[in-house]
């Protein structure tokens, strides 16, 4: 055995990193039509591609598709105990989007999002915090309230992993948008992967070693 090779084993051994050979960590997608894949085909989804990007960079993930299209907040707190039924090692929670296209008050998306983090945080489970910005039709005043529903609940929470906006490079884009010029395109999806896949890495990399 060469000596690379047997670091390798040696770090594989003391659980540093998993292969496709252990059991793959269970991340939970907890969100709305954007973590669903809606009006796209099964394959190329958030979901499936956040995955195949992990093991490409040499990660055993499953996601755990827990997007409801046309779900809010609220809605997210309400199934989350039925969401951890598959006993997830971590989360990803993303939501926002619904509840900006309605207008619904701020307040209220921070009281759901509280809830939603604080039981995991209750169950040990580390989280990466995904936000999202209002529609600019609300007004400035409504859009700065609504993002800093999200940044003030991550900087309360100093343990939680934060990536400010889903759409990041996305939004706005016809090239990477479908028709409705709101849910990306599969090359969307691979520019939102690619922009969050560091903060996924954060998170993955919090879990206890082995």
């Amino acid at each position: 055995m060469g000596r690379r090779a047997a670091i390798g084993t040696a770090l594989a051994g003391i659980g540093v990193f998993r292969t496709a050979a252990q059991d793959p960590i269970r991340l939970l997608a907890l969100g709305d039509s954007l973590t669903a894949g809606f009006g796209l085909p099964q394959d190329q989804g958030f979901v499936p591609q956040l995955e195949a990007a992990l093991a490409a960079r040499g990660r055993a993930v499953r996601v755990l598709n827990a997007g409801v299209s046309g779900d809010t907040s609220a809605g997210g707190l309400a199934r989350l105990d039925w969401a951890l039924a598959d006993r997830p090692q971590a989360a990803l929670v993303a939501f926002g989007g619904n509840d900006g296209l309605r207008g619904l008050p701020p307040a209220q998306t921070r009281a759901n999002l509280a809830g939603i983090l604080d039981r995991l945080a209750a169950r040990g489970i580390p989280v990466l915090l995904i936000g999202m910005l209002a529609p600019p039709n609300l007004g400035a005043d409504y859009g700065r309230e609504f993002a800093a529903v999200f940044i003030d609940l991550a900087r309360e929470r100093p343990g939680v992993v934060f990536y400010p906006f889903f759409l990041d490079g996305v939004a706005a884009d016809p090239a990477l948008n479908q028709p409705d010029g709101i849910h990306p395109n599969a090359r969307g999806v691979a520019v939102v992967v690619d922009r969050l896949l560091p903060a996924v890495e954060t998170l993955l990399d919090r879990l206890p070693a082995g």
